[in-house]
């Protein structure tokens, strides 16, 4: 796959996107949902190893190819690993699968009922690291806990302007302003976030167009406007904290939104299965998760 070629599966494919991409906080949690529990490695290198181990066996399985799975979200350590003896980015070219790395550093502490983005003073190195590997976007994550117009702005702002830096390397940004589903104010930051998101990508310059990861929002079908702009290549949805059954049945709501799941996608995977056993788990969660990607159960507003 060329970037046309890659452009044109993010946008048109029938499948969802996989999020690979739990990081240094959140990999033991990981470790410990594939069953294998805190204090089994000695150090982060091994720590590491593990949890390369395995996304190496979901991006090798059989299940795991582009014809349900258009896309995958890397961390950067897993972009940098190689699986069967090949970069990671190319093993999920040759599967049919567009590469995304996760390029934020985490969050800062919350302010105005939002957390921003923490500074990524090497983002240019790695951006271009990523391109060089054959990369097509990247992914990045900030968080709004409350509706308050001035911190979803700020959010809005912010992820923009990475987004600005991330396009100028000749790759696609995933935007991803994350609605807390367990905040009590969820319907109106919804509201507010789908406004400012509104403004921002009518302001864009140029002709590029972004892609945006969202949470499944409160009212089915509010985001339908994001779904049709212009400069938005695809609107994908987080599961949130929500089951797999739950997150599908959610999204199976809301037209043209397709998944980028992670807890939701692994969480049925155990490091004791056998290969079979492992293979038909997987295939299992990409069946659920392709088809609430791609038959929708859309309600009357």
């Amino acid at each position: 796959m060329n970037a046309s070629d890659m452009t044109a599966k993010i946008a048109e494919g029938n499948g969802f996107i996989a999020a690979l991409d739990q990081s240094g906080g959140s990999t033991p949690k990981a470790l410990k949902g594939y069953g294998i529990e805190e204090g089994t490695w000695s150090s982060d290198e091994e720590m590491f190893g593990l949890i390369h181990a395995m996304r190496s066996r979901i991006i090798t399985s059989p299940c795991f190819n582009g014809q349900k799975v258009i896309g995958a979200i890397l961390f950067e350590r897993t972009m940098d690993g190689q699986v069967d003896g090949k970069p990671v980015p190319q093993a999920l070219i040759e599967k049919g699968v567009v590469p995304f790395i996760k390029i934020d550093k985490g969050l800062e502490a919350e302010a105005n009922g939002v957390q921003l983005m923490k500074p990524m003073p090497e983002l240019d190195a790695l951006l271009s690291r990523a391109k060089a590997l054959g990369v097509f976007g990247t992914k990045e994550r900030s968080v709004v806990n409350l509706a308050n117009r001035e911190g979803i702005a700020a959010i809005v702002k912010q992820q923009f302007a990475v987004a600005q830096q991330v396009l100028s390397h000749g790759l696609v940004p995933i935007i991803e302003p994350e609605v807390n589903i367990k905040s009590a104010e969820r319907a109106e930051a919804d509201q507010i976030l789908l406004e400012e998101l509104t403004k921002a990508l009518d302001a864009m310059p140029g002709s590029d167009k972004v892609m945006l990861k969202l949470s499944i929002p409160a009212k089915p079908g509010l985001f339908d406007a994001l779904v049709d702009h212009p400069r938005v290549l695809r609107v994908v949805a987080l599961s949130g904290g929500y089951a797999r059954p739950e997150a599908c049945a959610e999204l199976a709501k809301n037209r043209g939104m397709i998944a980028s799941f992670s807890r939701a996608l692994l969480e049925d995977l155990r490091h004791q299965m056998s290969d079979d056993e492992f293979n038909g788990s997987l295939g299992d969660a990409i069946d659920e998760i392709h088809q609430a990607s791609t038959q929708k159960t859309l309600v009357d507003a």
